[in-house]
């Protein structure tokens, strides 16, 4: 979990990373803008008056808002033991287990027999904020995935603190942390219902390891739809975010947190003017929910949809393209208990308008589950309201402690690869826009420099976006030649060679 897995990924088409800024508390700080000059003769009489940004000569000044808010932002640095495991041990002198030996040395030296094989650090940096003077601290759940362990760097001390991981939530990418300090510096908490499009904001955090950085800019839309990320309505901006800003938050001009910096849209890797925050208010509930449960819950219907286009409308005489049509309904779930049915549109949910497919994952997802709510659909050319009583999703540590099934697994057997998809938040930690994580590696290729927990992200040099199309280039091969696998581990990338079976 080092610096590549800072969060490069966006499901548009290209990768995405993640960002980060901060907040403190000093109580009688002026925040905002360079005020303008006041005028000369009659009229400087008159006492100065609060202007609207726009209106006030030259640039913002955003001097205040570090003074203020600087403390309260810390630097998070991660690291964890990677095993080389079975797959490591292999003949002596194969070039790619140099390669990989090379390119992430064991820890300490040694390595090899006997057991898991040899070690290695995997190290990252990231940031994050103070949210509670007795030590809680706010980041990015990507920035802390599975690291042995979490330190944490005060600002203005320099002082640093081993942190303990309260809970993490992959699905909004937010993780809360406990440091054993109190009388902490803490970053004022704002809302994101005033943010408008337009206006100022400015992140604080670490990029490439450059603590207490400020870059800033101007608000490009709110409530931004991403692929593949159901339950935060972003906050779009073009502030500048790059590796280690990742956690940090997003400030409005009075020095108030309203998200934390999260991703940006790249084709390279690196800033292109294009950055997403998760809304301060979402962080807030995960991180309560965190605090007081460990995990977070969510609400579930059970229903599959997809978005009503105009054609769609058209042809179910809806009076304009709105709603989630439903494609497929869970048997014995919620949405199947309260007779809702495929073909049924859902235009409001729980007193909401359902604008759009995407609103409704968020509405259901932030309603209490065992919560009783109205549900209106559109069917044979009328509304309809049926009551339903919200079940509970499943989390993501009880999905990812569920053997493989279905399609995912063992569904490359021409290779003797089990594969499973590699979830939202593996993609943005290693930049990549899809994946494969290999699960078990047998047959033919048995004896191959793989092993679980490698990620393939190309074969023969082309990249693919789902099980099937990967499948589809290894049913294309001929049996008995070879394919160049593209292999992530780690912070190492290489080609390993794999025979195609007869399948």
């Amino acid at each position: 979990m080092a610096s590549a897995f800072f969060r490069f990924v966006l499901s548009f088409a290209a990768a995405a990373a993640v960002a980060a800024c901060a907040p403190s508390t000093q109580e009688n700080a002026t925040v905002g803008p360079a005020k303008a000059p006041v005028a000369t003769g009659a009229a400087s009489a008159a006492p100065a008056t609060a202007q609207p940004l726009a209106s006030r000569a030259g640039m913002p000044d955003f001097t205040a808002l570090v003074d203020k808010v600087g403390p309260a932002v810390v630097n998070v640095t991660t690291s964890r033991t990677l095993s080389g495991g079975a797959g490591m041990q292999g003949p002596s002198g194969d070039p790619l287990f140099e390669f990989f030996r090379r390119f992430m040395p064991p820890n300490g030296g040694g390595g090899g027999g006997g057991g898991g094989g040899p070690e290695f650090r995997s190290r990252g940096v990231g940031s994050g904020f103070i949210i509670d003077a007795e030590g809680y601290v706010l980041t990015n759940a990507h920035v802390v995935a599975d690291a042995d362990e979490v330190v944490v760097r005060l600002a203005d001390s320099k002082e640093e603190y081993k942190a303990k991981v309260v809970g993490v939530d992959p699905q909004t990418d937010v993780a809360l942390l406990k440091l054993d300090k109190q009388g902490l510096p803490v970053a004022p908490i704002s809302t994101t219902n005033a943010l408008r499009a337009g206006e100022w904001v400015a992140a604080i955090g670490s990029p490439f390891g450059f603590s207490n950085t400020i870059t800033a800019g101007i608000v490009s839309a709110t409530e931004r739809s991403l692929p593949d990320e159901n339950f935060v309505p972003f906050i779009q901006t073009d502030v500048a975010v790059n590796p280690g800003n990742s956690g940090g938050p997003l400030l409005n001009m009075d020095g108030e947190v309203v998200g934390i910096n999260s991703q940006i849209y790249s084709r390279t890797g690196g800033y292109m003017g294009v950055s997403f925050a998760i809304p301060i208010d979402v962080a807030m509930d995960i991180a309560g929910q965190l605090r007081t449960q460990g995990r977070v819950s969510r609400g579930r219907l059970g229903v599959g949809i997809q978005e009503v286009s105009q054609q769609l409308a058209e042809s179910f005489k809806l009076d304009k393209a709105r709603g989630a049509v439903v494609t497929a309904v869970e048997p014995e779930s919620p949405a199947q208990q309260a007779g809702m049915a495929v073909g049924d549109i859902i235009t409001r949910f729980n007193g909401k308008e359902v604008e759009d497919a995407k609103d409704l994952p968020l509405m259901v997802g932030q309603t209490k589950p065992g919560t009783e709510v109205d549900v209106e659909v559109w069917r044979g050319g009328k509304s309809q309201t049926m009551k339903l009583k919200v079940g509970e999703a499943e989390t993501s540590a009880a999905r990812a402690a569920s053997p493989a099934s279905g399609p995912g697994a063992g569904a490359t057997g021409r290779l003797g690869l089990a594969v499973s998809e590699l979830p939202p938040a593996g993609r943005r930690a290693l930049g990549v826009d899809y994946g494969l994580v290999v699960e078990r590696v047998e047959g033919v290729n048995a004896d191959v420099p793989l092993q679980p927990g490698d990620v393939i992200i190309a074969i023969n040099n082309q990249r693919f976006r789902s099980l099937d199309e990967f499948n589809r280039h290894v049913a294309e091969a001929e049996p008995g030649s070879t394919v160049a696998l593209l292999i992530r581990r780690g912070e190492a990338t290489a080609y390993v060679p794999v025979t195609v079976g007869q399948g």
